[in-house]
């Protein structure tokens, strides 16, 4: 007993501390692969540089039935297909990646060669601006580069196309940023819609979109797309078919907080809101919606009925509307949160500790409601993305995303993991236990 106490005293003093593992390994890669059409489809694409290993990483993830989907931005040229899923079927521990819909709508409608210099880059931050290319595509379904999808209540996969290739070499704006939705069930689009230009900024990066829907009020359904670059948040309604840019300051990063060390890269991020999630249904039928900046420790909150008044939100009357929630301290930086109505638990990324959290919103947002479910510096190197499924899987993507933008990732070792547990267990023995 005195020994399990100090050694969680003493997992509470550092950064890094390894834990009894609750999250199981289920897919693992040293690179990616994809299943192609032919084998010489295949050749054919590495010939051209349509496809260099090396330059695929896995960045977001997605669980609906036996599909996992698995997002591959295209930060460098070569990289295969953007939208993919593995067959959660399958035996195999690093399967090859299918591309959704189908091979053709991943297909880019213009040539991106791959650098020929191999220097490291100086990440998003330090890329160049992109070069606006843009193209008419021949099919509305085409997905040019995705970073964050969501499955909503309604068997749709809504996916955010930033339309940008080669982000990290010469940037290309081929198509403009825009929600695109699938129908799962039928595997069919069903709308694309592109954010309007005046509602995005010189420095505007879309990277995440969280969904707001109920399975009841399918066209009643919105999108919350952050702007991590330009630190707003655009609101689009379904039913109207049209968006709107929001703005406030806690959408900007803390100075205090823009400092990173994850797995021996040192590096400084300006991002600003970029985690989302939408809270339980009140009794009076709102939600909250939770936020936080990429670069900053604290959590804020907001009504979904507020951000859904475009007039009242984008007047000065609602800067009060936009409530402080609590902190999550010292190195608490998060890429992604999630809400488990069946736990009522936000389970949240800490990249700073490699770690998973857990905080439950019956309680206040303080250091002592904090869990943490699992920390491990070998498998959960800079978690990148999270879901819960309607089983109550929690499913986390790590992917070695520092290592990749400002060094060289070792083709040799495994590099990107993607880990489940179930949602109980994952909370058993820490503040967020009902």
């Amino acid at each position: 007993m005195k020994a399990h106490f100090f050694a969680t005293l003493l997992c509470m003093g550092i950064v890094f501390c390894t834990i009894e593992a609750k999250l199981e390994e289920k897919f693992s890669w040293k690179q990616l692969e994809f299943e192609w059409p032919s084998e010489e489809a295949e050749k054919e694409a590495t010939s051209k540089g349509q496809y260099v290993p090396e330059n695929n990483l896995p960045l977001g993830l997605e669980r609906w039935n036996n599909k996992l989907f698995v997002t591959v931005p295209r930060w460098k040229a070569g990289v295969a297909a953007t939208l993919n899923y593995i067959d959660l079927n399958t035996d195999q521990k690093s399967p090859k990646l299918r591309p959704y819909p189908s091979w053709e709508t991943n297909t880019l409608p213009i040539e991106v060669a791959p650098q020929d210099a191999k220097t490291p880059s100086g990440g998003r931050l330090d890329a160049d601006k992109p070069q606006s290319t843009e193209t008419e595509l021949k099919d509305n379904a085409t997905i040019i580069s995705t970073f964050r999808i969501q499955v909503d209540a309604c068997d749709r996969l809504w996916v955010l196309d930033t339309g940008l290739a080669d982000i990290l070499g010469n940037p290309k704006q081929i198509t403009p940023n825009s929600i695109v939705i699938f129908d799962l069930k039928k595997d069919k689009l069903v709308r694309r819609f592109n954010i309007p230009k005046d509602q995005t900024k010189e420095d505007s990066f879309f990277a995440n979109i969280v969904i707001d829907s109920e399975r009841n009020e399918c066209d009643d359904a919105y999108a919350y797309v952050p702007d991590l670059g330009a630190y707003g948040l655009i609101v689009y309604s379904f039913r109207d078919d049209r968006s709107y840019r929001v703005k406030h300051n806690f959408f900007h990063f803390d100075p205090l907080q823009g400092d990173f060390n994850v797995g021996g890269v040192n590096f400084q991020w300006t991002d600003g809101v970029f985690g989302l999630a939408v809270g339980p249904l009140k009794a009076d039928h709102t939600k909250d919606i939770y936020f936080h900046a990429l670069a900053s420790t604290k959590e804020f909150k907001v009504s979904n009925r507020v951000l859904q008044n475009e007039t009242h939100v984008t007047s000065p009357a609602a800067y009060y509307d936009f409530k402080f929630v609590g902190d999550r301290g010292m190195n608490g930086q998060s890429t992604t949160e999630v809400y488990d109505k069946d736990t009522d638990v936000i389970f949240y990324t800490q990249v700073n500790k490699d770690a998973i959290a857990c905080w439950n919103v019956k309680r206040p947002y303080d250091l002592e409601s904090q869990g943490l479910i699992d920390s491990d510096s070998h498998t959960l190197v800079f978690p990148n993305d999270m879901k819960v499924d309607n089983e109550g899987n929690v499913w986390v993507l790590s992917d070695k995303m520092p290592t990749y933008l400002y060094k060289e990732l070792d083709p040799s070792a495994v590099n990107y993991r993607i880990l489940s547990g179930n949602n109980r267990d994952l909370i058993k023995g820490t503040p967020c236990e009902n």
